[in-house]
């Protein structure tokens, strides 16, 4: 097999890439602009089998897609499969450039596949082509007189036509509805459809309680998937015999109400959620005239359609980064029908995963990666910008999350872990958006290999401006499952206290050169609320916190200053052994980055949480009411599985309603 992909760049196009060279054996040939040439390079260093891929430079906005002569004739016959992703998605696109690259884009490409003699034309259209049809939309189904309300409609219309009636090769049709990042990772590449409304979640999340809850309206349904449900189905269908001329939707097979949607990504932002006391049940009772008029989604198109409420919006909504345009098309009139590719995709193992399942995903991605809140600001621009920052724990979790910050604010930073691997992806991920960064594997619990990495440090670093303490290890487990595992205590030590405080001598000299140096402790909110079982790793972290505030008094007057995070109880790799921490009150690695930036700007000397102070101050007034509360935490919760010495997977139960309670009560602390 032979392939030429267009579009191969794209966050689509790469994802079905990836899945030609993982299932299927043959070149496959990209076309990329000259000036992409650099960009592909970069992608194929983390595609595998990436040796059968060939670029072959083009522009889609040229006859044949400017590929040269000697090439067409070279691979007239060889070429099996012409899969044509390039395209414009974008809403808020002008007509001129939809037509462009939409229509004239397509155009070329069949010319192209039509010179080569394909075997196939498989052409990625959109869900887009049903414009404003109302009611079921089927496979079967495309010209049925909808009227199509945008640029982007009409222009897909436009190439899904050309398709139909031009094709001279075999052709096959994918309609995607909205898509979005990837089920397992959530990786996305822009801002797009229900990622507008991200930083609203954001802001609502930081600015009021979860339980708060907000007016909404029904909109209508949406419908999104995830970009590796679309490319997994694309790769079957496109090599299932029987299937030349037909359509396919690659779209959630039950309706998604928009409000439910952006409740779903509000339970994973811990924003509050939308309630809708009038929907399209209520509407509907209304005679046939007033209920169709009365419909939220009819009045916004109203609103939407009147200059003066447009202007309004760009400047209320517009500021939190929803575009008007995009609010007009929140929600789909149709219904996509979806028989007939399900049929196709019968046995493959293929499916739409409910949205709730990878919701949380996505929250994540987005907000590591696609929000620019740190970039925009301008006081951690200036403390950050060039400056290095050692970071340990760097290759996931906290110490992933705050690389990321670090270099989207023009920070260096130093990573620093013992997978070189793991650490090798963050670099990967930094130097993708452009920004500087170095990796030093290392074994924070041998002090030997301590001591080498900050020789090694300050030999290839001409400056050290922040160090981030962020590795540790997590214990948990009671003092009467502990008797003959001393070692538990040990090895909380050697990394939680002995590794930091190696670290942070070693680099001492250096910071000391520029007089501005600054180490943040990540601590936790164990040290402040005491709370049982975890003896081992409250210990360990208390003795840093103890150490800390003993040497600030020593450095003061050399530049040299500390801050330590008391964190609360963060969704990470580190917890995830603990089944019941799932249905417990978590921050994000994100908001926890977050906590650490404001320490290397603010400098303060500790950065509590409002219960982690409240809870410094029962110890101190009633310190045996306090053990009393505690001590019922302590027969609510129950050892890990771990500690109990059950390794089968799944040995430990779900939170029971009691812990659940009891752990958003006392939200944050560890249990």
């Amino acid at each position: 097999m032979a392939y030429l992909v267009t579009g191969a760049t794209g966050f689509i196009g790469r994802h079905v890439v990836e899945e030609l060279l993982r299932n299927r054996d043959g070149e496959v040939f990209i076309l990329v602009r000259r000036g992409s040439l650099r960009r592909i390079e970069h992608l194929m260093h983390g595609w595998e089998n990436s040796e059968r891929v060939v670029p072959v430079v083009g522009d889609l906005t040229s006859p044949l897609l400017g590929v040269e002569e000697p090439w067409i004739t070279e691979h007239r016959g060889a070429i099996d499969h012409v899969v044509h992703l390039a395209a414009l998605y974008d809403m808020t696109a002008s007509d001129e450039r939809n037509e462009q690259l939409n229509v004239g884009g397509t155009r070329a490409a069949l010319e192209l596949a039509g010179q080569l003699g394909a075997g196939c034309f498989h052409h990625v259209s959109s869900v887009a082509v049903a414009g404003d049809h109302t009611g079921a939309y089927d496979e079967t189904m495309f010209d049925d007189g909808q009227g199509l309300p945008s640029p982007y409609h009409r222009t897909k219309f436009e190439s899904e036509r050309i398709v139909r009636e031009e094709c001279t090769v075999p052709w096959r049709v994918y309609r995607p509805s909205i898509v979005v990042g990837h089920s397992e990772t959530g990786e996305m590449d822009k801002v797009d459809g229900p990622y507008y409304f991200f930083p609203a979640l954001k802001l609502m999340r930081d600015t009021l309680p979860q339980w708060v809850p907000l007016l909404g309206l029904d909109l209508g349904d949406t419908n999104v998937v995830p970009v590796d449900y679309v490319a997994k189905a694309m790769d079957h269908l496109m090599h299932v015999d029987g299937l030349d001329g037909h359509a396919f939707h690659l779209v959630n097979p039950d309706p998604q109400p928009a409000v439910e949607v952006l409740n779903t990504m509000a339970v994973a932002a811990k924003a509050p959620r939308f309630a809708v006391p009038l929907d399209r049940r209520a509407t509907g009772l209304l005679p046939a005239v007033l209920g169709a008029g009365a419909q939220p989604r009819k009045l916004v198109d109203a609103v939407l359609r009147n200059p003066t409420a447009k202007v309004a919006l760009r400047q209320t909504l517009g500021r939190l980064g929803i575009p008007p345009e995009v609010l007009a098309h929140t929600s789909f009139p149709s219904t996509f029908a979806t028989r007939a590719t399900e049929m196709a995709l019968a046995g493959s193992g293929i499916s739409c995963p409910p949205l709730e399942t990878y919701a949380a995903t996505l929250w994540d991605y987005w907000e590591q990666h696609l929000d620019t809140t740190t970039a925009r600001d301008g006081r951690i621009r200036r403390a950050l910008q060039g400056r290095t920052v050692v970071i340990t724990g760097a290759s996931s979790g906290i110490g992933r999350a705050t690389a990321l910050k670090v270099a989207q604010a023009g920070g260096v930073p130093l990573l620093v872990a013992r997978g070189k691997d793991k650490l090798e992806k963050v670099r990967h991920e930094i130097e993708a958006n452009g920004g500087v960064v170095h990796v030093y594997p290392c074994d924070l619990s041998d002090l030997e290999a301590i001591a080498r990495l900050t020789e090694q440090i300050g030999n290839s670093q001409p400056r050290v401006d922040f160090v981030v303490n962020n590795a540790g290890r997590s214990i948990r487990r009671s003092l009467r499952l502990s008797q003959d595992r001393f070692h538990d205590f040990e090895r909380t030590m050697q990394l939680n206290y002995f590794g930091a405080i190696k670290l942070v001598m070693g680099l001492l000299d250096v910071m000391k050169q520029h007089g501005r140096g600054h180490i943040v402790n990540v601590s936790s909110i164990g040290v402040q609320a005491n709370p049982p079982r975890f003896s081992a790793y409250v210990a360990s972290k208390s003795a840093l916190d103890a150490w800390s505030r003993v040497v600030s008094s020593e450095l003061v007057g050399e530049g040299v200053t500390f801050t330590t995070v008391h964190m609360p109880l963060v969704r990470t790799p580190m917890i995830a052994p603990t089944k019941i921490y799932d249905a417990f009150p978590t921050i994000t690695p994100a908001q926890a980055a977050d906590l650490i930036i404001k320490g290397m700007v603010d400098r303060p000397h500790e950065i509590n949480t409002v219960l982690g102070t409240a809870g410094e101050v029962a110890h101190a007034l009633a310190p045996k009411a306090s053990f009393q509360v505690l001590n019922l935490a302590y027969r609510v919760f129950p050892d890990s599985a771990a500690a109990r010495g059950v390794s089968a997977e799944g040995a430990e139960e779900k939170a029971t309603q009691a812990q659940v309670v009891l752990a958003r009560i006392l939200k944050g602390v560890h249990w």
